[in-house]
């Protein structure tokens, strides 16, 4: 239906609280179990790495790092979400995902100025769901202009 979207639902745990994201279906192209990255000299602090996904090498991204948030050690539960960011295959580092689901656009509020460090030009706006609130991410904006020329020969960025 046109008045709702299509949410890949994961968390990010910050010591005893756990927030939940949302980013549209449309962006996400798999979840994979978390793989040991490559690292790389003289990248921005929150790039992990690059992994070899059947043949494409490609950038993994901290999300928790990238929001300076206090990095968690790697769980089973942690996954790689590969997105597109503005064209290009990135993952980002999840500590778990739950679920996919449905939101109507009536249950989306524009986003405050700040949620825990986070900036609103990152988000796209909170859903509310029952008890819940999501997180809703703007997958294109998670990367300044000059953290994806930084990342240039990074993978495929290009």
């Amino acid at each position: 239906m046109a008045d709702e979207i299509q949410l890949v639902v994961f968390t990010l745990k910050q010591g005893d609280t756990v927030c939940e994201y949302g980013v549209p279906i449309t962006q996400v192209q798999e979840i994979i179990p978390m793989a040991k990255p490559t690292r790389l000299p003289q990248v921005p602090d929150f790039v992990e790495g690059i992994i070899n996904l059947r043949g494409k090498i490609i950038p993994i991204i901290d999300l928790k790092k990238r929001f300076d948030m206090e990095a968690t050690e790697i769980t089973s539960d942690t996954r790689s979400v590969v997105v597109e960011v503005s064209g290009q295959t990135v993952g980002i580092i999840v500590d778990e995902v739950s679920e996919v689901l449905r939101l109507s656009k009536d249950n989306i509020e524009p986003p405050p100025a700040a949620i825990g460090g986070i900036t609103a030009e990152y988000l796209t706006g909170v859903g509310k769901l029952e008890d819940r609130l999501l997180i809703l991410l703007d997958m294109d904006k998670i990367l300044t202009e000059q953290e994806k020329a930084e990342l240039v020969g990074v993978g495929e960025l290009e």
